[in-house]
């Protein structure tokens, strides 16, 4: 038997479910084991906690912009092929969501209250990526992913020394990050113009900024 074939409807459906589970804390399930399993807890003071707690929250809030391009993409891709691809990227981003919502528990903080927005935002680039065809829709895939794994470098320096359960984490991260941009260019995604990865980068800094503290 072939593979079947959902239309619009179920896969809107699909969306709507993949988002509430996004966007509910402890409903994503990793299924990897945290990188910061095995690793000894190192945080020796609140400061350190609480700087620690809001890098891992931006980070924790890219995760779920990174799940809502791929989810808005996947619902208006037009080869299954590509389809198939956003929607495999997106379950392994599942693990990052999973991975950060624990290290956020661990240093007894939460998530971003800005999630929904966030995810909002990016879920329409998706879609819209998605409709201007499926080279662009890799192109932004390829882009979002280089730029997070600027961010994820500077956050590796940025965190306390001592904080290495979450090193860990945001360094299999990039290794996840670094490879999904690696086979959307290989799939053959378009190059963006200037301006948009100019307005990506700046969105970027606006989300930064805000969900550090909120």
């Amino acid at each position: 038997m072939g593979k079947r074939q959902f239309s619009l409807t179920d896969r809107l459906i699909s969306q709507v479910d993949s988002a509430m589970r996004t966007l509910t804390t402890g409903a994503s399930k990793a299924g990897r084991a945290s990188p910061a399993d095995k690793v000894q807890e190192g945080i020796r003071n609140e400061k350190e906690a609480k700087h620690s707690a809001g890098l891992m929250r931006i980070n924790h809030t890219g995760e779920v912009c990174a799940q809502a391009l791929y989810q808005g993409q996947a619902l208006t891709a037009k080869l299954a092929e590509i389809r198939d691809s956003m929607e495999h990227a997106a379950q392994e981003e599942v693990d990052h969501l999973a991975w950060c919502e624990s290290r956020l528990k661990q240093l007894e903080s939460q998530p971003s209250y800005l999630t929904p927005l966030f995810y909002g935002l990016s879920f329409a680039i998706g879609a819209a990526a998605g409709i201007a065809g499926d080279k662009w829709s890799l192109g932004f895939v390829a882009e979002t992913e280089h730029q997070v794994c600027d961010h994820l470098d500077r956050h590796l320096q940025e965190l306390p020394e001592s904080d290495d359960k979450s090193r860990a984490i945001l360094y299999e991260m990039w290794k996840d990050e670094a490879r999904h941009a690696t086979t959307a260019i290989e799939a053959g995604a378009e190059a963006l113009p200037k301006s948009v990865r100019r307005i990506m980068a700046l969105t970027s800094k606006v989300m930064t900024a805000t969900t550090y503290r909120f």
